[in-house]
């Protein structure tokens, strides 16, 4: 064990053998996951965080799924579906056998509640915005909806896929009031919910009535594990040690430092999922006045070395990022490639022209204010690492970012407030234009819009192309959107992070999904 943790601590071994002496007792027909960061509640549409969705795909389902390659929308709930020739009408035909766990038939009511509370301003849903521009839901019938838009929208199906969109139990919700997605949650998933210890384990069981997953599994349902047990191990040495040792299943939280030693164990599988599309960044407060100017957010953009961040930190799990989206995901503008060059020289030649003097103690400084921004970043993540890394090369151009690490409970919250510079998150997205309307629509301040960034032109394109009726129309539009706040430097772009899962060899047909960079999705075809 020693061998692989000869970065960890003594604590982390000893928390690795408790660990193997609880699931030692534990049911053998109980299958366990890891994750590194726990989610602040449950309430689907009330967050943008990862790990909500993880155990909300987990226990509720939407109308459509998200294909393997990571860009096919398949039915799910709804079996079929129509559009009218002008886009602004979709005609869902919903399964008529699906129940929640709590035993209440699925109907074309809970589409209409689960959209309309979506949508509802009292629910501040940050994700609203991918249900599109609602004008009317109506049921035709009791499992035959019609989605009536105001405008067309390209991306509905694709936006769909996302946890957002996943179906509510009204009397549920009214019922928990404050506590639904704390105390309980009722769905129409796999799994239903048990239990939750915040920061350390959330347990679901079996839905045995679930019979309805999508065809891009072999297995439609139930699943075949009894219960599902989710642990928090926050800490990397304790995360590495508990999956060497084979007290995990199942993990797409596994550090990038050490999967070069899980490839190499004989009881490990290791798979990268592909087109699973996830961006290291940090972003800028543009509203804060130490980064409201282009030049300083240019100057820390340029100043960085992402070869040797990817190479030294991430261990070359990563690749370097200089535009905001991969070439790879739909809607990309290659455009932007040429935006960000790396030049520590410029970077201190715009932080002069911008007033930026240097300081006696090598902090440049103006009107008597130390260019020394706030950064807050998840503990547990990679942007702890990184951002200690950027930290070292910015200090050679006289920045000194102050970085403060909150836990992934609260991170979403301390984040959402104004007073701090720089953020950072790992950004799962689905497409170029997920990520530029999820970020940069006004409509999005305070959260997910931190940048606060209020551009006419940015709004009017992101309308535009999510009317497109014709792909044309929307990669141009969304290109356009690209180009402008790229060349705004409005965030640091520093490196697309591979995702793995990483499974025990006694699980059989393990495959990763792509979705929002969760890695585990129903779980239909895992056999024990």
């Amino acid at each position: 064990m020693m061998a692989y943790l000869k970065s960890g601590t003594l604590a982390a071994a000893m928390l690795a053998m408790g660990l193997a002496a609880g699931m030692a007792r534990a049911d053998a027909q109980t299958l366990r996951l890891m994750q590194s960061i726990d989610a602040p509640h449950f309430d689907v549409q009330r967050s943008t965080w990862g790990p909500n969705g993880s155990v909300s795909n987990m226990t509720q389902s939407g109308l459509v799924a998200l294909d393997w390659d990571g860009k096919t929308p398949v039915p799910y709930l709804a079996k079929s579906w129509e559009i009218s020739p002008d886009g602004r009408t979709y005609t869902f035909k919903l399964r008529d056998d699906v129940t929640f766990c709590s035993g209440k038939k699925f109907t074309a009511e809970d589409v209409i509640y689960t959209m309309t509370r979506l949508k509802a301003p009292e629910t501040r849903a940050p994700f609203g915005w991918r249900a599109g521009e609602i004008k009317q839901l109506r049921a035709i019938d009791s499992h035959t909806l019609a989605y009536e838009l105001s405008e067309p929208y390209s991306d509905l199906l694709l936006q769909l896929t996302m946890f957002t969109g996943n179906m509510l139990n009204r009397e549920n919700v009214e019922e928990l009031g404050k506590e639904y997605g704390i105390k309980g949650l009722d769905g129409t998933g796999p799994w239903c919910f048990v239990s939750w210890q915040p920061r350390t384990e959330t347990v679901l069981r079996r839905n045995d009535a679930y019979k309805w997953g999508p065809k891009m599994f072999q297995n439609p349902g139930p699943v075949k594990f009894e219960r599902l047990s989710i642990r928090i191990i926050p800490e990397e040495s304790s995360r590495v040690a508990a999956m060497m040792s084979g007290q995990f299943d199942f993990t797409a939280a596994f550090p990038a430092a050490f999967v070069s030693q899980a490839k190499a164990n004989p009881n490990l599988v290791v798979q990268k999922v592909d087109a699973a599309f996830q961006l290291l960044y940090f972003g800028y407060k543009a509203s804060r006045p130490m980064v409201s100017d282009p030049r300083v957010r240019e100057a820390m953009n340029i100043a960085i070395n992402r070869a040797e961040l990817v190479k030294g930190v991430l261990l070359g799990n990563a690749e370097e990022a200089f535009t905001y989206a991969d070439d790879a995901a739909l809607d990309y503008n290659p455009k932007t490639a040429g935006f960000i060059k790396e030049d520590a020289e410029r970077a201190k030649r715009l932080l002069d022209e911008a007033g930026w003097k240097m300081g006696s103690d090598g902090i440049r400084e103006k009107d008597g204010v130390k260019l020394a921004p706030k950064v807050y970043v998840t503990a547990g993540g990679n942007s702890v690492k990184v951002g200690e890394a950027i930290q070292g090369y910015l200090r050679r151009i006289g920045v000194d970012w102050r970085i403060q690490a909150w836990d992934s409970t609260i991170a979403p919250v301390k984040m959402g407030e104004q007073d701090y510079e720089i953020w950072s998150v790992t950004v799962p997205y689905l497409s170029a234009g997920d990520i530029m309307s999820l970020y940069f629509d006004s409509r999005n301040i305070p959260t997910p819009n931190r940048m606060n960034w209020k551009d006419e032109e940015t709004d009017r394109w992101l309308a535009a192309a999510k009317a497109a009726l014709n792909p044309q129309d929307k990669l141009l539009n969304y290109g356009l959107v690209q180009e402008k706040v790229t060349r705004e430097h409005l965030w640091m772009p520093v490196a697309n992070i591979n995702l793995y899962a990483i499974s025990n060899k006694r699980i059989k047909n393990v495959r990763g999904h792509p979705l929002y960079a969760i890695g585990f999705f129903k779980g239909l075809d895992f056999t024990p």
